[in-house]
């Protein structure tokens, strides 16, 4: 598996059609006051993004619309749009893709050849004031081309325009490119009856919008359908610099590109996986505590738990961002950035597997989780703790195993890393 392929599409993470249920045989893991979420009051059935729509689709029998109209922009409106009040680039459900320079220059080729251009597709969360529901990369492509972000490449038609900004194109060209229009598609503030069940369409037209191109992943989707303060707070949490590091999500050296160009260069951040592993290690304490509910695969399980947990306080919201920055910080400062690696048995040598991996993320996370307070004698401890690292696997390793998926193989994995971090605490 290259550094680069989701840990979960090989054999180091719970099958995606898994059955998740209750932690057998009772659970160290102490939840905040509060943290605990009873599922079944989550929803009517497992799969609850799949049940908010089927109820919008129910109620559109009788009453469900959604209110549109048509707008075109010259061209030469976009950079003022795109930086006033009235117009959001970034609302909860957009994804995280950026263009490269490359697609970019394509773009404004295209306008300049006057091909038409998809479409851009506009929310009024409030009345004149829009959420850019698709659109942006083309919306902000040609802002920042107007900034002399970038220069031209990859011309296919105008060659000549190649390595050259819009300052430094000609006249003629630059008033060629303004007049042009874009057009758009409002979705109007009049589309829902509730500010709920608007929020709830907005975004239903977004993940439909989009499944026609690159399909939403299972985060994307959650992103899209479930915003709210748990969700606020995952994404954040995905930007922990120790986080990134320890899952190689991080900007590279300085004079490389942008910090955004670069992170938006690694899949685990375009697909928002990252931001799954955020919300996996607060469902795996959930689930591990007995928080769970009924049966349901992982992707429901996740649903669910981020469902439920938008509803926490911002006071429990708080404790949770110190517990995951805690947490990982910690871990990063005891085994380094390596900590999420694992040690097998290759070709007849043990060796370290030079790439994080889920099966030793959610357990580590968890237990290191469960000893914050001891977090200075870990540090005063981590060269043994690392020395000690390698015996840990061979004697442990066939139970770390990612193929090994029910609850009681969590548990136990959990409770072998914390038995291992408790020995060095004696």
């Amino acid at each position: 598996m290259s550094s680069f392929q989701r840990p979960d599409q090989a054999s180091n993470d719970w099958a995606s059609t898994e059955e998740v249920g209750p932690a057998q045989g009772g659970s160290s893991i102490h939840l905040l006051p509060g943290e605990k979420i009873s599922f079944s009051s989550t929803s009517k059935s497992p799969g609850s993004l799949d049940s908010e729509k089927e109820n919008v689709v129910r109620r559109g029998q009788t009453d469900f619309r959604i209110v549109t109209e048509q707008a075109r922009y010259q061209v030469a409106q976009i950079p003022d749009l795109v930086g006033s009040e009235e117009w959001n680039l970034n609302p909860d459900f957009q994804r995280r893709h950026r263009w490269d320079v490359a697609k970019r220059s394509r773009l404004i080729e295209s306008i300049m050849l006057n091909v038409p251009i998809p479409p851009i597709f506009l929310y009024e969360a409030e009345l004149s004031r829009f959420e850019v529901m698709d659109g942006l990369q083309r919306l902000t492509a040609i802002a920042e081309f107007y900034k002399d972000s970038y220069a031209l490449e990859g011309l296919e038609y105008f060659p000549d325009l190649n390595g050259k900004s819009f300052s430094e194109i000609d006249e003629l060209t630059r008033r060629i490119v303004g007049r042009r229009y874009l057009s758009a598609v409002v979705l109007l503030h009049e589309t829902g009856k509730t500010p709920e069940e608007a929020d709830l369409l907005k975004q239903l037209v977004f993940e439909r919008i989009n499944s026609g191109g690159v399909d939403l992943t299972p985060q994307e989707s959650r992103n899209a359908l479930l915003s709210g303060s748990m969700n606020t707070l995952c994404l954040e949490l995905a930007e922990t610099p120790s986080f990134q590091r320890l899952w190689n999500i991080e900007p590279g050296p300085e004079g490389v590109g942008s910090d955004e160009e670069i992170l938006s260069a690694h899949p685990f951040y375009r697909s928002m996986y990252d931001v799954e592993l955020v919300l996996r290690f607060f469902a795996y304490r959930q689930r591990l505590a007995g928080g769970i509910g009924p049966r349901r695969n992982l992707k429901g399980f996740l649903d669910s738990y981020l469902k439920g947990a938008n509803k926490y306080d911002a006071d429990l919201i708080e404790s949770l961002r110190v517990l995951f920055t805690g947490t990982s910080d910690l871990i990063e400062k005891v085994l380094g950035e390596q900590a999420f690696w694992l040690y097998r048995l290759r070709r007849g040598d043990w060796q370290w597997i030079e790439e994080p991996a889920v099966v030793a993320y959610e357990p580590l996370m968890l237990a290191f989780s469960q000893r914050l307070e001891s977090a200075d004698a870990l540090i005063d401890r981590k060269e043994d703790i690392q020395a000690d690292l390698p015996d840990f696997y061979k004697q442990h390793g066939d139970r770390i195993d990612g193929r090994k998926v029910n609850s009681r193989d969590l548990e136990e994995r959990n409770s072998l890393y914390l038995n291992f971090l408790d020995s060095h605490l004696a």
